[in-house]
């Protein structure tokens, strides 16, 4: 069997801190090529992986880089024809020499009703995990009828076998199993608090236990919101509040729910006044807008990130592997706001626990 080349990760230098990663274009962003300047930076400071969240306007999911691990955190099943998708990461993973992984997610159902796409399900998206892979090892899907769609005929004409590691982008309890039972590696959400974290973490591992897999063959990656007092205060604002009330916006109730939050407080929220009048996402609103929603909010909600000094948010880092993550997603800053923070991180890393990982961001062993 024909083996790509692509398979071995790529040469020169590793990651210094292949634990961490970061969004790229974090929000919102009319101009895709200041990635190309945050992953430089991103390789200077020794970032590990970047992530890109899919949006319907400039963020699509092809992103490269010399030495990071690259992860699509994510795309949907079905806004691309799995043969488009399977060629795409086929291409994303031969040009890094094997640093790429594929992220899927459910996305918004609201957002799908509009676009007259069905929603997701658990069934439609493990159906796509196991087309996929058919493809990757270069076999052909023949006479497909299944929650991913009916596909007479599919086939690479790429030749070659290709290890392309799967993500999975999970929020709630039947996302985290599935992730579990068939990902390689799960993404988790912003604004977890500590305790669901550990609670994410068992399912996923349970899940992988019970289908037969080692559980800690899959890579867990925990997303805190990082955003330490060096940068100013109407940005802290945007990064922290804006975030928080636009994922309240869209899926608040599976947040709320994980975190075990008081749901009363997000109704309130939903139906203050100027939060029904605001249209678009809340991360992109007017600063007085984000002071008045900031008074909504718990401090115990907003407390699930890293804030605070660099060390504070180093501390905050460290707290998430003892949740039992095994990487972390520095989410909301860019690369050169998080340099403080990665340089108090590199105070109290232990270097010895993270040498094994690699640079691919869907793998937790070389």
């Amino acid at each position: 069997m024909n083996t790509s080349g692509a398979d071995a990760e790529a040469g020169g230098p590793a990651p210094d801190c292949p634990e961490l990663g970061f969004y790229g274009l974090a929000g919102h962003t009319d101009d895709p090529r200041a990635l190309l300047d945050e992953i430089t930076v991103a390789e200077e400071i020794g970032l590990g992986s970047v992530f890109l969240s899919e949006r319907f306007d400039t963020k699509d999911a092809a992103a490269l880089s010399r030495t990071l691990g690259i992860g699509t955190a994510a795309t949907n099943p079905h806004t691309r024809h799995p043969l488009v998708t399977a060629t795409m990461a086929t291409t994303l993973h031969r040009l890094s020499r094997g640093r790429y992984a594929l992220g899927l997610g459910r996305g918004f159902d609201v957002l799908f009703d509009l676009m007259g796409l069905p929603r997701v399900t658990s069934a439609r998206l493990e159906d796509t995990v196991d087309l996929l892979r058919t493809l990757w090892r270069g076999d052909a899907v023949v006479d497909h009828h299944g929650p991913a769609g009916d596909f007479p005929y599919l086939r690479r004409t790429a030749e070659g076998v290709d290890r392309i590691p799967i993500l999975m982008v999970a929020l709630g309890e039947r996302t985290l199993d599935l992730a579990g039972r068939v990902a390689d590696a799960v993404v988790l959400h912003t604004f977890f608090t500590d305790d669901t974290l550990a609670r994410a973490v068992k399912t996923v591992r349970d899940a992988a236990e019970q289908a037969g897999r080692d559980p800690q063959s899959v890579r867990i990656w925990s997303v805190l919101a990082t955003v330490d007092e060096s940068i100013p205060e109407d940005l802290r604002l945007r990064k922290l509040t804006g975030r928080l009330a636009t994922y309240l916006q869209g899926y608040g109730d599976v947040l709320v729910r994980a975190n075990g939050w008081d749901p009363q407080v997000l109704h309130r929220f939903r139906e203050d006044a100027e939060v029904r009048a605001h249209s678009g996402p809340i991360d992109a609103a007017p600063t007085e807008l984000l002071v008045h929603i900031r008074s909504l909010l718990p401090d115990e909600w907003l407390a699930a990130s890293a804030t605070g000094s660099a060390a504070q948010c180093a501390t905050r880092i460290a707290d998430q592997f003892d949740a039992g993550a095994d990487s972390v997603i520095l989410h909301g800053a860019t690369p050169s706001e998080l340099v403080p923070v990665v340089a108090a991180w590199r105070t109290i890393r232990d270097p010895a626990r993270f040498v094994s990982l690699p640079a691919n961001p869907g793998r937790s062993t070389p």
